[in-house]
């Protein structure tokens, strides 16, 4: 072999592995952004009623029960949640709305009637507790999919499982998270957080899945805290895609005014 031609072998090999690299991180951002889509943008819209149980490491229960509604606007890559509580008593009427922006970011709004205020949650807070449970706010309506680089670990005859780096690793208090992507239905069904330390600190899974309206949804899912030893699971019921909802249910204006559609 001559060396014109263990020249052309090596340049041939090195653009075998870039292209399988290339293709191995698109497959990953596509799976990335296929399981958002299942999970959170199903349908142009959505109203889901909620019941949410989390029980501290001592064993003692609290519950809150909500409505939220979704609506998404593909060709302005906009969606909406608007989050409207019922019980207990000192959490009654109040309201969390969130405008997600794919380009621009979020903007997120909480509504206390105690105190007749509008609070504007900032950026930096989405990774904290909502409503004193073990879900974030940003667990309730996503992590855009650009803000994290994806991999994928490990595939299986059922699933992939992604890891997820931060891109701005100084924005969230894990340095990854592995996901477990159901082949069939493209949901999340799993995601376990590790901190800098490499210390898994936190695991979201799915407990029960339906298919409603032709759609996969997840109908139960649980978050565990194994540093606090706490844990919270969300049940959803009367789960109703393609409602028609208006636009302006999403505004301020509805923080202190509740919509027909949430009753």
């Amino acid at each position: 072999m001559n060396r014109t031609t263990k020249t052309g072998l090596l340049s041939l090999m090195m653009f075998i592995a870039f292209a399988s690299s290339l293709f191995a991180q698109t497959t990953a951002n596509d799976i990335a952004a296929k399981a958002m889509h299942q999970a959170f943008y199903l349908g142009d819209d959505s109203r889901t009623r909620a019941e949410m149980v989390i029980t501290d490491n001592n064993g003692k229960i609290r519950t809150r029960t909500f409505v939220f509604l979704r609506k998404d606007k593909v060709e302005d890559k906009e969606q909406s949640y608007y989050f409207y509580f019922s019980k207990p008593s000192d959490v009654r009427k109040m309201v969390l709305l969130v405008q997600t922006n794919i380009t621009q970011g979020d903007h997120r709004w909480l509504y206390i009637p105690a105190l007749d205020l509008v609070k504007r949650i900032a950026a930096s807070d989405v990774r904290n507790s909502f409503v004193g449970s073990d879900f974030f706010y940003e667990d309730l309506s996503g992590r855009v999919v650009n803000v994290d680089t994806h991999e994928i670990i490990e595939e299986n005859e059922n699933s992939y499982i992604l890891r997820n780096v931060p891109v701005d690793k100084e924005s969230v208090e894990f340095a990854y998270y592995d996901v477990v992507i159901d082949k069939n239905s493209f949901l999340p069904m799993k995601a376990e957080y590790y901190n800098k330390a490499n210390q898994k600190y936190r695991i979201v899974k799915a407990l029960e899945t339906e298919v409603i309206q032709g759609f996969p949804t997840i109908t139960k899912i649980e978050v565990s805290n194994i540093d606090t030893g706490s844990n919270t699971v969300l049940s959803f019921s009367r789960v109703e895609y393609n409602i028609g909802m208006n636009d302006d249910i999403f505004t301020e204006r509805y923080l202190r005014r509740t919509p027909r559609v949430v009753r």
